[in-house]
């Protein structure tokens, strides 16, 4: 079932670990992840649009974690959904060649999603309408100096342009489910320590991806590390982790370590503290994005326990009245955009990757210095992404094999 309309919804009450699990095999869509997720498509637009001047709003500007974390945990819970009742069901054989089949759609999309940059940046960089090298923005001469040799490596992911490197991070993380979960068959603390010796390894560096066939550098994203943030995400769904209770302790515990963080993280004060720039480039390996530092965990997990404990049980908060105004008439219109763009992530993040870089190029046409070219461009690129998450639903939905007039 999903929610394309939230007003056709009753409000839910809180379900219990057993409860989650048994929704997690109907596939009952939460609306906490069709929201959360929906938020973050739109923070990933505004993140990846270059010199979009909204990004100095965005999550990730006052602390360690940021939209990636919402999306690989929201991701890790929509996949307890997805493939949980076919392992417990039809077995770990059958699970698996789910989670392969998913794997399968996820390499496609990103191999897609490279060549239709790179031609794209290719193109403008042929026109005589643009200044700016598009093709040297995104680093991609070494690509089409040696295509031979970076198409192998583009097709066996150890090729992995920065800009293209969360599908792969994903889909690596995806194909250790199989492992995971027959860990957790064997004995909960068993996979426990599967998940926490591979993050463990990561942080050592025994655990890491080449990027590019002629130099040292990983993925920038390390699966190995980013496997704890989803596979929590994961557990929650699954029924594997207890729901963290409701207190006024945990309450000011995590508000705190979201207030101390700030300024550790915010630009505009660490540029201004030595003593914090020092502290960062001391201990950058606890807040480091390509490993996932352990503070970037802390403060997601203190960050998401805020916005759990915000939207209420079974998310009753963030649901229109039955009745009300036109103030709730607007929030029922805007919550049924937000969670059919939460509902059709995977479509709607490869458009993002790449309605990003038109944007960008917009603003170089455009202009950055008017606040009313920000506006629109940024308007523009949400429009996209919405008419592309109704449109990916409208076609999931095989209208074609509706009979007339039904």
């Amino acid at each position: 079932m999903t929610l394309a309309d939230p007003s056709q919804m009753s409000q839910p009450r809180a379900p219990s670990a057993a409860q989650a699990a048994a929704n997690s095999a109907a596939r009952i869509r939460d609306p906490r992840l069709d929201f959360f997720r929906g938020i973050v498509m739109f923070i990933i637009l505004i993140a990846h649009t270059p010199g979009n001047w909204l990004t100095l709003w965005i999550p990730a500007r006052f602390g360690f974690s940021d939209a990636t974390e919402v999306f690989v945990f929201c991701s890790g819970m929509a996949s307890a959904i997805a493939f949980g009742a076919v392992f417990r069901d039809q077995g770990l054989l059958m699970g698996a060649a789910r989670v392969a089949f998913r794997c399968w759609q996820v390499y496609w999309a990103h191999i897609a999603l490279f060549f239709a940059i790179a031609g794209t940046m290719v193109f403008l960089n042929s026109t005589e309408l643009f200044e700016r090298d598009y093709v040297g923005q995104l680093n991609l001469y070494p690509f089409f100096k040696r295509p031979e040799e970076n198409l192998l490596g583009l097709l066996t992911l150890t090729y992995v342009p920065n800009y293209f490197d969360i599908l792969p991070m994903y889909l690596v993380v995806l194909a250790m489910m199989p492992v995971v979960i027959a860990s957790y068959k064997a004995h909960p603390l068993l996979a426990l320590g599967v998940v926490a010796g591979v993050w463990f390894g990561a942080q050592l560096d025994y655990f890491a991806l080449p990027a590019e066939p002629w130099s040292a550098r990983e993925w920038f994203f390390n699966p190995f590390g980013w496997q704890l943030v989803f596979f929590t995400g994961f557990a929650f769904m699954s029924g594997w982790l207890p729901a963290p209770p409701r207190n006024k302790i945990l309450i000011i515990l995590a508000a705190v370590i979201v207030l101390v963080i700030i300024p550790l993280a915010y630009y505009r004060i660490t540029r201004q503290l030595p003593e914090v720039q020092a502290w960062r480039k001391e201990y950058r390996f606890l807040i480091a994005k390509t490993d996932f530092g352990i503070l970037r965990y802390v403060h997601f997990l203190a960050l998401a326990y805020l916005c759990w404990v915000a939207v209420g049980e079974a998310g009753r908060r963030i649901l229109p009245p039955q009745a009300g105004g036109a103030l709730a008439e607007f929030w029922r219109r805007a919550l049924a955009i937000i969670m059919k763009v939460g509902q059709q992530s995977l479509a709607v993040f490869i458009t993002s990757m790449f309605t990003a870089r038109l944007l960008g190029v917009a603003l170089d046409t455009l202009g950055r210095n008017s606040l009313f070219n920000q506006l629109l461009v940024n308007a523009v690129g949400f429009a996209v992404l919405i008419g592309v998450a109704y449109g990916v639903g409208w076609f999931k939905s095989q209208p074609w094999r509706k009979k007339k007039g039904a």
